[in-house]
């Protein structure tokens, strides 16, 4: 009620009507007309409790913005607690994905190293088997120039004794040969 008092005190000091020296209270005065209505109004209002209608929907919206409010914070920490678990997640990915790049290097080392051991093995297989193979073509060439100083050497001869040789020598020659392959079989 001393809500209603204090507009009205303040209307009719405040009044531009009791300014000019005019009568206020009267129905030909609009501010007067105007301030009757507008009590009315307020004591209707204050009949069917408005305002403590409005001050609890403003209560029951206040109450709301405060659930609102705490959800989002909940929603937030939840948030926060997913954000550091992706975090952690991403730490130990990150870890794990080292570990393998560090793994492969090593085992990719290893595979070089062993690749090594093989070509190293390879080219002495390989650097064997060409001495072999020049020690074989060498033996051949002394064989084949052999062979061919032999034939030399017997056609030389055959044309020296042939020159040389009578008809009295060769059966002497033939006389000695038989008789050395004879001794030689017996």
């Amino acid at each position: 009620m001393r809500f209603l008092v204090t507009p009205l005190f303040l209307a009719l000091t405040a009044s531009p009507a009791l300014a000019a020296g005019k009568t206020f209270v009267s129905l030909g005065n609009t501010d007067f007309v105007v301030l009757v209505a507008f009590l009315i109004f307020v004591g209707i209002l204050v009949y069917y409790k408005v305002p403590g209608l409005v001050g609890g929907m403003l209560d029951k919206r206040a109450d709301g913005i405060t659930a609102e409010l705490a959800e989002a914070r909940a929603l937030r920490d939840e948030a926060q607690a997913l954000l550091s678990s992706y975090e952690r997640k991403q730490k130990e990915v990150q870890a794990q994905a080292d570990r393998i790049v560090a793994t492969a290097k090593d085992e990719a080392n290893q595979a070089a190293e062993a690749a090594k051991a093989d070509i190293a093995k390879s080219i002495t297989r390989r650097l064997a088997a060409a001495e072999e193979q020049i020690a074989s073509a060498q033996s051949a060439a002394i064989k084949e120039v052999r062979d061919q100083a032999v034939t030399v050497a017997v056609a030389a001869a055959k044309d020296v004794i042939a020159k040389q040789m009578d008809a009295k020598a060769a059966g002497a020659l033939i006389d000695d040969s038989i008789a050395a392959v004879g001794e030689k079989l017996h």
